[in-house]
């Protein structure tokens, strides 16, 4: 990682200083982590809405995949530490374990996306106000759906990202299955020691570094939370071609991490709950999108048995179905 970084500016840094999080049961030394690739017009908004921010992190990190756009410069004059790396070298869990690593001084890491935009001027504090109870571990914060998304792409958003808080622990395993382990990056954050404790997020996965570590966490003994009054505008909508690349990844992902399964459940379960619940929302909001619903939900399940089965399948085939060149091409030792 090749830092190219300059300080923030001095109204920068004193308007940060002002809005650090205060000690009081909680250390300031927080850290922002935001991977960057070509964020585009869209990342000035994103930066608006971080400044706006009641309390903001120490430290603010971006790691860039060889972006042509403004987003450094952009990111470096706001007061972004930012550190450079070839496209190739990307990973979800290595780039991010690298900061890790880094970031020893740090106690509590914050990790965003470029298209995952704060939602309220308090959406960081409610997230890292969690952390005053030393058993928590992971605290994730809402997702709500983007402006004009659309039915199917909001429903997946109102699914997974209800309006009540939720404190998960080893002993909610028997009730939440493998939405225990559920967690995402695009808007996380994580005590460091625990995060160090269980050996960080995975390097070698190929999506669902989240989910890994989350489990590894909850199977520990820690808390992981879902705040929902921490929230983020992030949402997309799917093509019929990134529909099954996504769930051949997570089919990939689990066949190669067979112990989740193993401890907390089937996956299946909670995709049947998925379906009736989109059907129904669906049928209220836009009836005729019924047809693409039955349609990408077949290409979900294709897309994951054959995940399921990706060991069996040719290297040529693998990255056709996949939505990660990246990992394919780095275990064939061509990076």
């Amino acid at each position: 990682m090749t830092p190219t970084s300059k300080q923030p500016d001095q109204d920068i840094a004193a308007s940060k200083q002002s809005k650090e999080l205060g000690a009081s049961g909680l250390s300031s030394r927080t850290a922002l982590i935001l991977p960057t690739l070509n964020a585009g017009p869209a990342f000035v908004d994103w930066l608006a809405a971080l400044r706006g921010q009641s309390v903001l992190p120490h430290r603010l990190i971006l790691v860039d995949s060889a972006s042509t756009d403004d987003t450094v410069r952009l990111a470096s004059d706001f007061g972004f530490e930012v550190n450079s790396i070839r496209r190739e070298e990307f990973s979800h869990g290595g780039t991010r374990q690298m900061c890790v690593e880094q970031l020893e001084n740090s106690d509590i890491l914050i990790f965003l996306t470029q298209d995952a935009v704060l939602a309220t001027p308090d959406a960081l504090g409610n997230l890292l106000a969690w952390f005053d109870d030393p058993g928590v571990a992971a605290v994730y914060g809402r997702q709500l759906p983007r402006r004009g998304a659309g039915p199917i792409e909001a429903h997946a958003r109102l699914f997974n990202y209800p309006d009540e808080d939720l404190v998960k622990t080893e002993a909610d395993i028997p009730r939440l299955g493998i939405k225990t382990a559920f967690i995402s990056n695009s808007f996380a954050a994580y005590r460091r020691s625990s995060l160090m404790r269980i050996g960080g997020f995975p390097t070698d996965t190929i999506v669902s570094e989240d989910t890994y570590t989350a489990s590894k966490l909850i199977l520990a003994g820690r808390k992981v939370v879902y705040a929902s009054k921490a929230a983020v505008y992030h949402s997309h909508r799917m093509t019929y071609r990134q529909e099954i690349q996504r769930y051949f990844d997570i089919g990939v992902f689990h066949a190669r991490e067979p112990w989740i399964r193993q401890r907390f459940g089937q996956a299946g379960g909670e995709g049947s709950r998925f379906v009736r619940s989109e059907l129904r929302y669906v049928l209220t909001h836009k009836p005729s999108a019924i047809p693409s619903v039955l349609f990408r939900s077949g290409l979900k399940l294709a897309g994951y048995k054959l995940g399921h089965i990706e060991a069996t399948l040719p290297v040529w085939l693998k990255k056709r179905l996949s939505g990660s060149k990246g990992y394919w091409k780095r275990r064939a030792g061509t990076v």
